[in-house]
């Protein structure tokens, strides 16, 4: 097994230390696990897309000025 070392602010180390039960490389290993996972799948998606980026991108700009006026709605 690869060893990695990971900085961290100073508080969130303070926090963990407090919950010192916790397997906090086993939280980090899951977490980055879960997240290649994730990554795989929208690969495995995106390269069945016929979607062009300038047609990500208008989608992008289109949600976001959705979801902006959702926002300001609240």
């Amino acid at each position: 097994m690869v060893n990695m070392t990971l900085a961290l602010p100073e508080d969130i180390h303070n926090k963990m230390k407090h919950f010192s039960e916790i397997k906090w490389t086993e939280v980090a290993r899951k977490a980055i696990e879960n997240k290649l996972k994730d990554l795989e799948m929208l690969e495995k998606l995106v390269s069945k897309s016929k979607l062009t980026q300038k047609d990500v991108e208008e989608f992008g700009r289109k949600i976001k000025q959705e979801a902006a006026k959702k926002f300001m709605q609240i």
